[in-house]
């Protein structure tokens, strides 16, 4: 009977554990905008110490959090990166499977853009311009109905007149989520035909994109984004910061609300598209995968998301000192459970 037990808590343990001489590479899943900052401190990483490189896959935000959750094992990702705050349904998913520690750290700022190419006629947007453009239903005379705007002009005159052609973040990404956001619901919410609907129909009309043609959704392969923006003056696209600042030569963005996308304005908040960015850690795998928290610390060191580090060099905008001090304290604390 005895015996019994045993090997009940060990098949137990083996489920719930993951073996370090089961898998010696760190697991990072999740954000195509995270995506380029985890692949520079992972190759550095690689190259600097006893560990092997991480292996990074971008998958979206979305995704990557369903691959997190699934539970705690081998099998099943050490680090998840994300362009949005983990929502609750998401938290409650992982806890279904057994994943309840979990690390969030704020590795810096990112900004949204809406660009075209430079061969395009430059124009600035509202954001109430935005979401009257990729809205599936809008308010009209009074009325909600089907987005009835085919060309920019259609929503304002001043604006150009040439046909809607948007190509934005598929649904899986956290960018989607966060331009639904801060663009449509912010947008949205503020119009008095909005406010009298039920909560069913506001969500309906402040957070469904028109499925007419108008909208593109894109993978997160935002280097492909910009060769088709680059390709279709008509076309306007919606992706990172870090990624416009790449590609300056080819491709320019709209102020929107007045505002600029800078590292500047996105820092201080003033531009209305800003948002932080993140990686998530399952804790449960600390000291089961070789080298998790060092790869951490490297990333929230100074020489990498500091003022004057590589991932600002490539177009990371960083956190202010004190604050990634605070992203740092919260690694000490795990070192220090381990000592």
């Amino acid at each position: 009977m005895l015996g019994g037990w045993i090997m009940l808590a060990s098949c137990l343990l083996a489920a719930t554990t993951p073996r370090a001489d089961g898998r010696e590479r760190i697991s990072i899943v999740g954000s195509s905008t995270v995506f380029p900052f985890t692949t520079i401190v992972a190759e550095r990483f690689g190259r600097g110490g006893p560990w092997r490189t991480p292996v990074v896959e971008s998958t979206g935000t979305g995704a990557g959090f369903k691959l997190f959750c699934r539970g705690i094992g081998l099998d099943t990702p050490d680090i998840n990166d994300a362009s949005r705050p983990m929502t609750d349904g998401e938290r409650q998913g992982c806890a279904q499977h057994g994943v309840t520690g979990i690390l969030a750290l704020r590795i810096g700022y990112d900004g949204i853009v809406v660009a075209s190419s430079r061969r395009a006629t430059h124009f600035d947007l509202s954001r109430t311009q935005l979401y009257e453009a990729v809205a599936r239903k809008v308010v009209f005379n009074g009325q909600l109905i089907d987005n009835p705007y085919h060309r920019w002009s259609d929503i304002e005159p001043r604006l150009p007149n040439r046909r809607i052609s948007i190509l934005g973040p598929a649904p899986n990404h956290g960018t989607r989520d966060t331009f639904v956001a801060l663009v449509m619901t912010a947008a949205c919410e503020s119009l008095p035909q909005i406010k009298a609907l039920s909560r069913e129909a506001q969500a309906l009309a402040c957070q469904a994109i028109r499925e007419d043609g108008a909208w593109t959704d894109m993978p997160g392969d935002y280097s492909l984004l910009v060769e088709r923006l680059a390709a279709d003056p008509a076309a306007v696209g919606i992706f990172p910061l870090a990624s416009l600042d790449q590609n300056r030569d080819r491709i320019q963005a709209a102020r929107i609300d007045g505002v600029a996308p800078t590292s500047a304005t996105v820092a201080t908040w003033a531009y209305p598209m800003s948002r932080p960015i993140f990686v998530y850690l399952k804790t449960a795998h600390v000291g089961a995968i070789p080298g998790l928290l060092e790869f951490l610390d490297e990333f929230v060191s100074e020489r990498a998301a500091g003022r004057e580090g590589y991932l600002v060099e490539k177009g990371l905008t960083p956190l202010p000192k004190p604050w990634l001090d605070l992203e740092r304290a919260k690694l000490e604390r795990l070192h220090s459970r381990r000592r």
